[in-house]
């Protein structure tokens, strides 16, 4: 039993239990670091559910907009969990910023048991997930492993006639189906579509055309996603099957068919012909602009258009081959898109960042954060990537309880993103370590590899926008050269450093300095 014990305080997840009476009768450590004004778990053994919720109260731990001015309605809505047998998650807000899920089961003493798990990350991914899906021009669709909808945008509820998400959301599939069908949004509203529909859904993934009452045609792709669930988008192509139509018509006449041909070429050699000129005009351009212009155009270029070609390209393949592709094919190319749009939105987003730094308009919450306990948290969010590459991410070095004075998003974007180039750039096999300590008045967070490393005399250029190590330092040439001077401006609003080493073919090392939370 003590072997049990001890295993339940080593988990990153905070476990307490309940007896008939709502009394606490045990809490493991990791309690403690959720809500660090509480006592020791050892003197909150005995006391009521609710008078835990009061110290919490008591201690700030709770966000303001959680208690809404009326601290009892608070108290009866967490006692609700356990009392009405209501046992969904909950989240809670804390006063940091932190989200923390309550999940809560009755036992067969009567008592309960709850378990407390710090999402915060989580959700801060499904917030992106809901502002990436709101600004695109598809209508997108997430349905759970029931298949309910549990997550969609604006075009997709306009598409539903809806006036907002929300009122679609817990609707199955084929309800959905039905609803479109029934108020006239697909042509083709009969029995076999409605079937067809429901066919594709049952598959891995697979792709469709559907055409609306008024005209509009949409692209339907369906696909499992790997924790059981669906995603539906329908993507407008009507202009599509319009010059598909035109198409089949000039093709009606052999005539029309070479006049067409013959205006076409033409076209084509006069625009090959003015761009090849303005190419000769940008060459020139080119040349003559400032170095730092210069690289950042080329830079730019390359690295927006090389994943927008792959997701523009693909889709397009899914497109016209819609009807005879293999899944197995669909799978590789989605992952294909999937991974040109992650490659885009990094870039998108440190070149976003580095100009709120720039602008002095990027705001810092600091807080006093655990630097080993985001660690682990960085290490479980890589472990299958490195898993990939058969590469070992060694945390060993990165006790809990040493508190930094940061923002916890800043942090943990810096700590991602030297963990991802070490990932990326460390050869199968190798060893990437994490560690955390306390120098002076400063908490080093450290990542090192044994990949290629860098040159010397690169180490100082390449914490520059747009730099990267030279040619022959292998992988660590790759990316767009702003993940270390993102790492670098965020350390320095700190008030913190970043220091890198490196020796050619035995690895490369940073580590990030910043001020130690007082207390």
């Amino acid at each position: 039993m003590p072997s049990v014990l001890e295993a339940l305080h080593c988990l990153r997840v905070a476990i307490t239990v309940f007896d008939a009476e709502e009394r606490l009768v045990f809490v493991n450590e990791h309690f403690g670091y959720l809500f660090r004004s509480l006592p020791p778990r050892v003197e909150l053994i005995g006391l009521p559910y609710e008078e835990l919720i009061r110290l919490e109260l008591a201690g700030g731990e709770i966000a303001e907009t959680m208690v809404a001015a009326d601290a009892e309605d608070f108290i009866a809505r967490r006692r609700a969990q356990f009392t009405t047998g209501d046992y969904r998650p909950r989240d809670i807000a804390l006063a940091d910023g932190r989200i923390v899920e309550i999940k809560a089961r009755r036992a067969a003493s009567g008592g309960w048991i709850a378990l407390w798990t710090d999402v915060t990350a989580a959700r801060h991914v499904l917030g992106r997930l809901e502002n990436a899906i709101a600004l695109s021009a598809d209508a997108f669709a997430f349905f759970s492993g029931k298949d309910t909808l549990i997550l969609c945008n604006g075009e997709y509820a306009a598409l539903n006639q809806a006036e907002t998400p929300e009122e679609l959301i817990g609707q199955s599939f084929a309800e959905l189906v039905c609803r479109q069908a029934a108020r006239g949004l697909i042509a083709s509203s009969d029995g076999p579509w409605i079937e067809r529909c429901i066919d594709l859904h049952s598959r891995p993934a697979g792709a469709m055309t559907a055409e609306a009452a008024s005209g509009t045609a949409y692209l339907m792709r369906d696909r499992a996603t790997g924790d059981g669930g669906r995603v539906v988008v329908f993507t407008d192509v009507t202009e599509h099957r319009r010059v598909e139509k035109a198409l089949a018509e000039q093709t009606r006449t052999l005539d029309k068919t070479r006049r067409a041909l013959a205006l076409s070429e033409a076209e084509a050699s006069r625009q090959a012909t003015y761009l090849a000129d303005l190419a000769q005009r940008l060459d020139r351009t080119a040349a003559e602009a400032d170095t730092t212009k210069t690289t950042l155009l080329r830079t730019m270029s390359h690295e927006l258009k090389t994943p927008l070609n792959a997701i523009i390209g693909f889709s397009d393949l899914l497109g016209s081959l819609a009807e005879n592709i293999r899944p197995e094919q669909v799978k590789e190319y989605a992952g294909l898109i999937h991974q040109g749009g992650k490659n885009l939105l990094r870039l998108i987003n440190q070149i976003l960042d580095l100009t709120r730094i720039s602008a002095g308009r990027y705001e810092l919450r600091p807080a006093a954060l655990d630097a080993g306990s985001l660690l682990w948290c960085a290490k479980d969010a890589f472990d299958a990537a490195a898993r990939k590459k058969n590469i070992v991410l060694d945390a060993d070095g990165c006790p809990v309880g040493l508190l930094v004075q940061a923002d916890e998003n800043a942090l943990t974007a810096m700590i991602n993103q030297l963990l991802d180039n070490a990932v990326t750039f460390t050869q199968e096999g190798g060893v990437v370590r994490l560690s955390a300590g306390r120098h002076a008045d400063a908490i080093r967070i450290g990542v090192c590899d044994n990949g290629p490393g860098v040159a010397p005399g690169d180490l100082e250029r390449i914490l520059k926008p747009f730099e990267q190590g030279g040619r022959g330092t292998a992988d660590h040439s790759a990316g767009a050269g702003l993940g270390l001077t993102l790492v670098k401006a965020l350390c320095d609003m700190h008030g913190g450093t970043l220091k890198i080493e490196s020796v050619p073919g035995q690895g490369f090392a940073a580590a990030i300095e910043l001020p130690a939370a007082n207390g």
